[in-house]
């Protein structure tokens, strides 16, 4: 039997999701620097999204997403797998909408992550990498809770909460010639696109994808989904193997933004000059459309650029170490 196609997400539903989130989300500041425009005789502007509640933007989305539960399923819950930004962003949206929340996280997961999760007012339980499968472990919580699970990137809402951002850059800046955005599970590519026809913008976007996996590019090009091996970087939030499917639907349906690749030394530089230059803490993540338009090939004199940092919650020793090197 075949199932019913998911109704792809639309300009319309990101303008709707930009109402939801006021006064929920940060309106994100959108900063500058001297240094960098100096650089590149353009103009750069960064949509600091590390500065978000929870540190990234995925608390857009996942706000959006939690928003449409009916009572039933507010009674019941919410459940989603993650170690990363989305366990944090359900985790604080299932407190602010009053739901149950229950995350399935990795045993290895960053304790400051786990402690923030827990923090919001989640169950958390956790699951070794090397002898559990979580997906098998969430669909026994689900049925055996009741609960809903939510996904990262596979979900209509989730894609236009994450395109708000954009959308707001848009507005503050409505004459951009470039966008650079992070891609992993390509929900934030596909919601920016999105941003880009409600803000009726005619700007470009690229997408910017650690060099390790490619699979974004890898399956614009083939024209469909392509799945690859678990990519070796420190951008730990985009070590995603495949794109979900309605985001590749999004992004396939537009006209397809150029894909980029950064490497782990590019990232390093970039999370260098925020710390250095910007006095911001990025996750690696958050670092990839800076490296991609920094070290991508695109001419970028006389444009008015603007770059997705996607999120700042970085490992502390960990990120002491990336800035030391």
């Amino acid at each position: 039997m075949n199932l019913p196609t998911p109704p792809l997400p639309t300009p319309d539903d990101v303008i709707a999701a930009a109402r939801l989130l006021a006064g929920v989300a940060h309106r994100t500041p959108i900063l500058r620097s001297t240094t960098i425009d100096r650089l590149f005789g353009a103009r750069l502007y960064f949509k600091c999204e590390n500065l978000q509640r929870t540190g990234s933007f995925k608390f857009r989305g996942a706000y959006c997403a939690l928003a449409q539960f009916d009572e039933a399923q507010r009674e019941r819950g919410v459940l989603a797998a993650a170690g990363d930004n989305h366990a944090q962003a359900v985790a604080l949206a299932a407190r602010e909408h009053d739901i149950p929340a229950l995350l399935v996280m990795p045993q290895d997961t960053a304790v400051t992550t786990l402690e923030a999760a827990r923090g919001y007012g989640a169950q958390v339980v956790t699951y070794d990498r090397a002898s559990e499968d979580p997906e098998r472990l969430v669909q026994r919580l689900a049925a055996d809770r009741g609960m809903r699970v939510i996904p990262a990137a596979d979900h209509l809402q989730m894609i236009a909460g994450h395109g708000t951002a954009t959308l707001e850059l848009l507005q503050e800046v409505p004459r951009l010639d470039y966008l650079f955005v992070p891609v992993g599970s390509g929900a934030l590519l596909a919601g920016s696109l999105l941003a880009v026809r409600a803000a009726r913008s005619a700007c470009e976007l690229f997408g910017v994808e650690p060099e390790a996996g490619e699979h974004a590019r890898q399956s614009l090009q083939a024209g469909r989904i392509i799945t690859v091996g678990q990519p070796r970087t420190i951008a730990d939030a985009a070590q995603a193997r495949a794109l979900a499917p309605l985001a590749f639907e999004v992004i396939r349906a537009a006209a397809a933004p150029r894909m980029l690749g950064a490497s782990d030394p590019q990232l390093l530089d970039a999370l260098r000059f925020f710390a250095q230059r910007m006095k911001l803490l990025v996750e690696p993540t958050g670092a990839l459309a800076f490296a991609g338009a920094r070290e991508g090939g695109i001419d970028l004199h006389g444009k008015r650029v603007g770059i997705i940092v996607s999120g700042g919650n970085a490992d502390l020793p960990r990120y002491a170490r990336f800035i030391s090197d």
